[in-house]
């Protein structure tokens, strides 16, 4: 079965340390996601494609520097994106290992989480849900960007926590006639 996120109920976060003294959390307002499962509702392939200039700390000054070729360079790459390359499920895990791309460099991420059942809403489509979370490095990504302080730490962490956590619809497939 085919499914795409429903955006008005998905969201994706991310937090890393300020300052070693405080935690900074912003999210992605613009995104698209495509998921399929087997017969069983266990999935097989997930991709998700988000708008880097969408970034929101709640401070636009900073969202600004993050958009800047310090970190994210959106007007040379506009968009992060994630594709499945295994994807293990059971009744209360889910693991789910592909490829991140942030600045054109693409690497491997492990990402955690949990998959909900699949339910009918009160329209007649079907939904599930999914929730994961992984860290990364963001060096990794060639996001190096930072400041020594006074005290011995540094402005921002290289840890950078990741979560998503998304409700999908089931793609309703039309038969179209062809007509000659």
């Amino acid at each position: 079965m085919l499914w795409t996120i429903d955006p008005t109920h998905a969201i994706v976060e991310f937090s890393v340390k300020h300052m070693a003294i405080s935690t900074v959390k912003g999210a992605f307002r613009s995104f698209t996601a495509t998921g399929e499962t087997d017969a069983e509702g266990v999935p097989k392939r997930l991709t998700m494609e988000i708008d880097a200039n969408s970034i929101s700390t709640h401070n636009e000054q900073r969202d600004g520097h993050l958009r800047s070729p310090d970190f994210f360079d959106v007007a040379k790459h506009p968009t992060l994106a994630f594709t499945s390359t295994q994807v293990t499920a059971n009744a209360d895990n889910l693991t789910v290992v592909g490829d991140l791309t942030i600045r054109g460099i693409t690497k491997p991420v492990t990402l955690t989480g949990e998959l909900s059942r699949v339910v009918t809403d009160p329209w007649g489509n079907q939904r599930t849900s999914i929730a994961v979370r992984g860290k990364i490095s963001r060096k990794d990504w060639g996001l190096t960007w930072n400041q020594a302080r006074e005290f011995g730490g540094v402005l921002v962490s290289d840890e950078v926590k990741l979560e998503a956590e998304a409700q999908a619809v089931a793609v309703v497939e039309e038969l179209v006639a062809v007509w000659p």
